[in-house]
């Protein structure tokens, strides 16, 4: 080989490995992105929705403020606001629209069209479908009728959940309504998303969004896979205050949304401002306490501080 084709062939080289690292800073980058592009809420004030139920699983509607106590990272706080009347709420209902959903999209269509039927004239829902992409359905209205487009879904490709429940928790950031609240029915399975559950969970907690998941897994899924599916879908519900529903049918699966929207109606809404103010960055738990015995109490279970002065 000549001296000229040893030189052409050590360029080449060297560029193709220029070009690679170049490629795999450019994937590193927006992988970054995707993962630290957490959703930040402009207010030192955390507010938390509580459903408080006895221990016949009741709503509990006749408590005051003096009944309450707040605890961050197990030190009392002051309640500045307390509400007890019913209030609007906004909620997002994400379709899970992908291929392992085939034979249960007519149930799931059914329930949310249900879900639709107890809204008040001032609550306001949207409507989404994810598979291997996110598209809205139907945008932000008080309407209880719903849109001709999700008679035309249908269950095909990957699941991308986590990103549906961010981009889920970004719309509902924006909303004014104290009370705000994501319903995903789902097998709970994910393959698609470039956000990880926990980046999609930071960023309801600091949106204040409750959520309600419903299990539609398949009896004949792996029982394996349906548990660690059902896990993502209970982490979702339970550090948010909301609650896990495992659905078998669609009688069950539309009482469990008529639930949903009798709950969102009658919570407790509660503020303060952190004490200790620490922009850290950190995890903070929270703990409601209730002077009242044998009561359940649903509500976020903590928020993570912000390192900017913007509490999250």
């Amino acid at each position: 080989m000549s001296d000229r084709s040893t030189h052409s062939s050590f360029q080449f080289a060297i560029r193709a490995i220029i070009l690679a690292g170049i490629l795999a800073a450019c994937f590193s980058a927006a992988l970054a992105q995707s993962e630290d592009d957490v959703i930040k809420v402009d207010s030192s004030i955390v507010v938390l929705n509580a459903t408080i139920r006895d221990a016949q699983n009741h709503p509990v509607s006749a408590l005051q403020q003096k009944d309450f106590k707040i605890l961050e990272d197990g030190v009392q706080q002051q309640i500045i606001s307390f509400e007890t009347q019913e209030a609007p709420f906004a909620a997002v209902i994400l379709f899970d629209t992908s291929g392992s959903m085939e034979s249960r999209i007519s149930i799931a269509r059914a329930a949310a069209i249900n879900f639709l039927d107890g809204l008040r004239a001032d609550d306001v829902t949207a409507i989404y479908k994810f598979d291997s992409k996110i598209d809205m359905v139907q945008d932000f209205s008080d309407s209880r009728d719903v849109s001709d487009k999700i008679f035309d879904l249908k269950a095909d490709g990957m699941t991308a959940l986590n990103d549906a429940v961010y981009k889920a928790v970004s719309q509902l950031s924006d909303r004014s309504e104290k009370r705000k609240a994501i319903v995903i029915i789902s097998d709970g399975a994910d393959n698609m998303s470039s956000h990880s559950a926990e980046k999609a969970l930071k960023g309801a907690l600091a949106a204040n969004v409750t959520i309600y998941s419903l299990d539609m897994s398949s009896m004949e899924t792996n029982a394996a896979e349906r548990r660690q599916n059902q896990g993502v879908l209970r982490n979702f519900a339970e550090k948010t205050g909301g609650t896990f529903i495992s659905t078998e049918n669609g009688l069950a699966m539309r009482e469990a949304l008529k639930a949903i929207v009798n709950e969102l109606q009658i919570q407790y809404t509660l503020a303060y401002e952190p004490a200790d103010t620490k922009r850290d960055g950190k995890w903070h738990t929270l703990e409601l306490r209730v002077a009242r015995p044998s009561l359940i109490i649903r509500t976020r279970q903590g928020y993570n501080a912000a390192k900017n002065g913007k509490a999250k």
